[in-house]
């Protein structure tokens, strides 16, 4: 398992060895002592799973008050995954780092509680496979809007695609003091 430090501190994209021969592939995707080695160390309690079409969005998202770790692969297709720091002391707070994952390049994203989390779509399709360290609680979500102009995404899609809820998200610049992790 390959370690790759980014620009926003905690989050790391890993990559595992894939077995490739005429069949296909075999990877291993998930172990726990892999991220204990990162001092992550957080049980996983939700697998959750989405197909998506090409130039679709899905995000900003994440939970403050049950806040979730995530690691996320794209095991179908090619996405553009973007975490945004929203952790107030952080030297990166209201930046973001992006990276492709696909089903050929076989990497995850790791991101630790305190970031929004969202992906657009590159391929035709992609069906995105993530785990979080806390069970899902409408109560708790949050989201900031995809487009926000302070932290200037670039999504990769001509015509996005979005839900009502994603598309009416609010500003990074409007969130409230409760909205934003310590």
């Amino acid at each position: 398992m390959n370690v790759v430090e980014t620009n926003l501190e905690g989050v790391k994209i890993l990559a595992p060895e894939a077995y490739e021969d005429e069949r296909g592939y075999f990877k291993e995707t998930y172990r726990c002592s892999w991220l204990e080695r990162l001092g992550c160390t957080h049980d996983f309690v939700q697998d959750n799973i989405s197909r998506s079409y090409q130039n679709t969005i899905r995000g900003l998202h994440y939970q403050k008050e049950q806040a979730q770790a995530k690691l996320i692969q794209c095991i179908y297709g090619e996405i553009l995954d973007v975490a945004v720091d929203l952790r107030k002391s952080s030297p990166t707070f209201g930046q973001y780092f992006s990276a492709v994952l696909s089903e050929k390049n076989h990497k995850l994203l790791y991101i630790p509680e305190g970031f929004a989390h969202g992906f657009s779509v590159l391929s035709d399709q992609a069906i995105v496979h993530y785990k979080c360290s806390k069970y899902y609680d409408k109560a708790s979500e949050r989201g900031i809007r995809w487009d926000d102009p302070l932290i200037r995404i670039d999504w990769q899609v001509s015509r996005p695609i979005l839900s009502n809820k994603d598309r009416n998200l609010p500003l990074f610049s409007s969130l409230k003091a409760e909205d934003i992790f310590i």
